[in-house]
């Protein structure tokens, strides 16, 4: 008789800073960002190594959520909680992360490289622990704030690319006009609006305009914690709403679908909490009749295979923003290229788990701190 798989013993972790200068400056309503800044997490256990990506900025922006407080959490609390310990499998580690308040985008960093641990220990592709059912998942691109001209011209390459949806920011003054002139010059473009929470209920006449605009939906118009508005809101206009900001927990999906507050939901792995909610927010969703599409954060190769394995579930039926890493990065921290043809990016399938390996020479290069924790 083969005897039961016993789960890991984490021997040790290491904790790094990354910094990755971005290609071009990604503006959206309240920021501009010219390079990413996030934790990278391993775990190592009976010479396996599994990864994971922070998502959370250095300062408050998205959410309240910031690298320095992540950083202290972890050094502290969660990772000497952790190391030595054997855990079975991925339910046994949300457990113990569970008593903790709050520091969604810190579990999710443990959990996702426990899963890449776990899942190379099983000999399995992460997908198909998750239940995902494709080898290549459909991917749109998200452009940030630039002039019209310029957008108009990124767009034209998206289009020659192949990409499946293109997902403009826009945020108040830069919307409708901007709207008319790409609708003026791509008639027939599948076209999303995100506005990262930056109207209100004074602006419902600049929403109800974007009826005319044919857009798939409109992300995150209004404020991260206010489910009713957005309810209010989408009484009044034809397009779809999206949340991203507003949705955290399974709990805050249900309710928001409930309330007709949403039609479209994003799921971000980082911004959940880890798989566990994920997959949660997931059947919740489909349970309502409400597509998913996976949300980017501007990850590297590692936080980027991660979401392309997360979006192989079946309700992931709109695509997302994992896009090219060449469109945002010179160099990766990871060996293996993850570039979309024809809209499509494929499934990583380098070995079990995330299926992709680290370069580390050069990420030796863009690291600024690292740390190591053991027994």
């Amino acid at each position: 008789m083969t005897q039961a798989f016993a789960g890991v013993t984490i021997d040790s972790a290491e904790l790094r800073v990354v910094n990755l200068p971005l290609i071009t400056p990604f503006t959206v309503s309240n920021q501009t960002l010219t390079d990413k800044t996030f934790p990278l997490l391993t775990l190592r256990a009976d010479g396996l190594e599994g990864y994971g990506e922070g998502v959370m900025d250095p300062y408050p922006d998205y959410l309240e959520e910031t690298l320095p407080g992540a950083l202290a959490f972890l050094r502290d609390l969660i990772l000497p909680q952790i190391v030595g310990k054997r855990i079975g499998n991925p339910a046994e580690l949300t457990a113990l992360l569970a008593p903790w308040r709050g520091h969604k985008m810190s579990k999710a960093l443990v959990e996702l490289a426990f899963w890449d641990l776990w899942t190379k220990a099983l000999n399995l592709p992460l997908c198909a622990a998750l239940g995902g059912l494709r080898d290549a998942v459909p991917v749109g691109v998200s452009l940030g704030i630039t002039p019209i001209e310029r957008t108009l011209e990124r767009i034209a390459e998206a289009e020659a690319a192949g990409y499946k949806r293109i997902k403009l920011k826009v945020a108040q003054g830069h919307d409708l006009k901007l709207l008319e002139a790409v609708r003026r010059e791509f008639p027939a473009v599948k076209l999303t609006v995100d506005a990262n929470t930056a109207y209100g209920l004074t602006d419902l006449a600049t929403l109800r305009a974007m009826d005319r605009f044919d857009l798939d939906y409109i992300e995150q118009p209004l404020a991260v914690d206010d489910i009713h508005d957005h309810a209010l809101v989408q009484r009044e206009i034809a397009t779809a709403i999206c949340l991203d900001e507003s949705i955290r927990t399974p709990a805050d999906c249900r309710k928001a679908l409930a309330a007709g507050a949403a039609r479209v939901i994003n799921i971000k792995v980082g911004r959940v909490g880890g798989y566990s909610a994920a997959k949660a927010i997931h059947d919740v969703s489909e349970a309502f009749g409400a597509p998913v599409w996976c949300g980017g954060m501007l990850e590297s190769g590692i936080g980027r295979a991660h979401n392309i394995h997360l979006a192989t579930l079946p309700n992931f039926t709109k695509p997302g923003d994992t896009s090219s890493a060449s469109r945002y990065f010179h160099r990766d921290i990871i060996a293996e290229p993850l570039e979309a043809t024809g809209g499509l990016m494929p499934v990583p399938g380098n070995g079990a788990g995330i299926g992709v390996t680290l370069d580390r020479p050069f990420l030796n290069t863009v690291t600024r701190s690292t740390e190591e924790f053991r027994p």
